[in-house]
């Protein structure tokens, strides 16, 4: 299908999805769910395919792990599908309403913000995980997936669809760009007059391209340089867990910690201790010369190494005199994610949480905790860096906008 039909077909259906009962759309999620896990046959065979073209172009085998599906993998697919369904309806909620002195009524209601574009790399689960999230709020979307996993997105859309027409809804609520050339691509993001938003969601490099060749409102998400910084008053015994945590749990995802900063007063007593707990999870650590003059463990940065996302087992060390210069150094090196102090001092956790200009701040808690599900969100499509639309963790509410309605009497302006 040429691409400017398909935009053209999604957006035909985007006021039919919008339209839907609360019902009718948590009822088709929970038969596209069970059709997911009755076509794992399908699904999985797709995938072989695309598992075989990778191993032979040389793919790593991280990411042919992310490329990956299993029957393990599509029942998790599946059940993420009737969690959206048992979440709130957010076009349900009315925001405000009021009456004017004239005895118009005003009500501020939440609803869809249409048609979804998003551009995703490697993972086929986000296929389904995006329809979920974007149908429930009562939008339309159109995917475009990596070239990677072509067959195996191609074979979900085709269950979804499936799934849609089998429940009376127009299948077109979902649209999968199967071209995989970087052509295709930039044209997409041109379409402007049939697409609302884009959602960019991979690498640093992705997001790059999108946002400087979009004319369509992108909200950005992903790149994650996040930080945490050990204040003179810092408790070493939450200092060394939560450092270790936001570090090495998952070295692959945004909310991983890529930069440490010490305060001076700390760098002989507690910072020697964190470089080690580090050197004993095998993280190669690149600091200043003060990091580099309190262990030995610690290797020379690059101011290029303060701005780096590694995603790997690597971490920049600043070494600052205060909060004030701490929140500086974040300010201007960090993407604006999510960043942590850890500290017992009161007035330097406010200082920090005013300060920091990003979209998570913590106080005495991993950077790991950005996400959708920890949050009580249930979901998410993603993690905004941005200020506008939205922030943080994008659930379902972060993709309705709202619009008035108004309610009269014969009122007319004088």
């Amino acid at each position: 299908m040429e691409l400017k039909d398909l935009c053209e077909r999604v957006k035909a259906a985007k006021y039919k999805t919008a339209q839907l009962s609360t019902e009718e759309r948590n009822n088709a999620l929970k038969h596209i769910a069970e059709k997911l896990v009755k076509g794992s046959e399908r699904i999985l065979k797709a995938n072989a395919d695309d598992i075989a073209v990778a191993e032979e172009k040389g793919m790593s085998p991280a990411l042919l792990d992310r490329l990956r599906l299993s029957t393990q993998r599509i029942e998790g697919m599946s059940e993420g599908l009737r969690q959206v369904s048992e979440l709130p309806d957010p076009l349900a909620e009315v925001l405000e309403e009021w009456e004017r002195p004239n005895g118009l009524k005003l009500k501020k209601v939440r609803v869809p913000l249409g048609v979804i574009g998003i551009i995703y790399e490697s993972r086929p689960n986000v296929t389904a995980d995006a329809f979920a999230l974007c149908f429930k709020s009562g939008n339309a979307v159109i995917l475009k997936g990596g070239s990677d996993a072509i067959r195996s997105n191609t074979a979900i859309t085709e269950l979804i669809r499936e799934g849609l027409t089998e429940c009376g809804i127009d299948p077109d609520a979902i649209g999968l760009i199967e071209a995989t050339d970087r052509e295709t691509t930039k044209l997409f993001m041109q379409q402007r007059d049939y697409v609302d938003v884009l959602i960019p969601r991979g690498s640093a490099g992705l997001i790059r391209s999108v946002v400087e060749n979009s004319t369509i409102p992108v909200i950005e998400t992903g790149a994650g340089n996040c930080h945490i910084y050990v204040d003179a008053a810092a408790d070493e015994e939450k200092a060394i867990p939560i450092l270790i945590n936001a570090k090495t749990q998952r070295l692959g995802v945004c909310n991983t910690c890529e930069s440490l900063i010490i305060h001076e007063d700390i760098k002989d007593s507690i910072f020697p201790k964190l470089a080690q707990a580090l050197h004993e999870k095998k993280v190669e650590i690149r600091g200043d010369e003060e990091a580099q003059a309190a262990s030995s463990l610690v290797v020379a940065a690059t101011e290029e190494d303060f701005a780096k996302e590694y995603l790997d087992l690597l971490i920049s060390v600043k070494t600052v005199k205060s909060v004030e210069e701490a929140i500086a150094h974040i300010n201007r090196y960090s993407t604006h994610h999510s960043e942590a102090i850890i500290t017992e001092d009161k007035e330097a956790a406010e200082k920090f949480l005013s300060g920091v200009d990003s979209a998570c701040v913590y106080v005495n808690a991993s950077t790991r905790f950005t996400d959708g599900f920890e949050f009580g969100f249930g979901a998410e499509i993603g993690i905004s860096t941005q200020m506008l639309h939205a922030r943080g963790p994008m659930g379902l509410r972060e993709l309705t906008s709202y619009k008035y309605k108004i309610y009269g009497n014969g009122q007319v302006r004088g």
